[in-house]
């Protein structure tokens, strides 16, 4: 499996700002480094999958010391020779999907604005049957296939140290309509369930809820433990999503996601929210 793009382009993005903050060309770090220069100058624009050894000759001649650091860029670099479960669905997933597993598997935390769906990682196979096939433009793979990946994916908030997820679900999303009262209603006890691990928070946004960043759409934000650099943005949507990489658009989203839970019912009103919720479908 190839590196993920995203995080492909992270890597060259941090590997030419450390360069550039030395005022140093691309022809002078190649000569140092024993690399040719249009191998460099496609790690950096992503158009290459780095080796270990590349990035470590770089950080050494950059005189990087951060042990932390180097060990998230080196994180990335090994994403090309990773091996697990999503394998066996590499013909169904798209680029998208495979680099938010990709991501996941490798986040530390794990932000999320919902405004009208439980999020994935939350939801019981029933849910995701009905949401999957009434949204799906995928020609390829099956909806049981799309389901199976939405239930592996889940295996990150019990792994060991599992992913930290702070998600915010507006309530039209806790009640809509899922065909079934059963449906719905064993979801929403998921959701209480989930609310009791130590590693997961869910806020409810109130229906009556002032206008608020929100509003923009829903938009997951990944980090990792290593440097903030490396924290991306899934802007969701229909048809397509977005990745919002830029060190400067992520701080955005972190500043406004901040003002979402300020808007949220706090962490016990939502669990009372979602339990009283449950109840009337029962």
């Amino acid at each position: 499996m190839a590196v993920s793009t995203v995080r492909r382009r992270r890597l060259g993005g941090v590997l030419r700002k450390l360069r550039e903050e030395r005022k140093l060309t691309a022809e002078v770090v190649a000569e140092a480094t024993g690399m040719s220069q249009p191998k460099l100058t496609r790690i950096e624009t992503a158009h290459t999958a780095a080796k270990i050894e590349d990035v470590n000759k770089l950080l050494d001649y950059y005189g990087c010391d951060d042990e932390d650091f180097r060990a998230g860029l080196i994180a990335i670099t090994k994403d090309g020779s990773k091996r697990g479960w999503w394998l066996s669905y590499r013909d169904v997933l798209h680029a998208t999907a495979t680099d938010l597993i990709l991501l996941e598997s490798d986040a530390s935390t794990l932000r999320t604005y919902e405004p009208a769906f439980i999020p994935g990682l939350f939801q019981t196979p029933e849910y995701a049957r009905v949401v999957i096939d009434r949204l799906r433009t995928e020609s390829s793979g099956t909806v049981e296939d799309m389901v199976q990946v939405r239930m592996a994916r889940q295996s990150i908030l019990t792994r060991p140290n599992p992913v930290q997820v702070w998600a915010v679900i507006h309530e039209t999303a806790l009640c809509a309509n899922a065909n079934r009262p059963d449906i719905m209603s064993a979801q929403l006890d998921k959701l209480v369930s989930l609310s009791r691990l130590s590693n997961v928070n869910i806020q409810v946004m109130p229906a009556g809820a002032a206008i608020h960043p929100g509003m923009a759409g829903a938009f997951a934000l990944l980090g990792f433990p290593q440097r903030a650099d490396l924290d991306v943005v899934l802007a969701e949507g229909l048809i397509s999503s977005l990745w919002v990489e830029h060190p400067n658009d992520v701080e955005i989203y972190r500043a406004k996601f901040q003002e979402i839970t300020a808007e949220a019912l706090p962490v016990d009103s939502s669990l009372d929210f979602i339990t009283a919720q449950r109840d009337k479908l029962k």
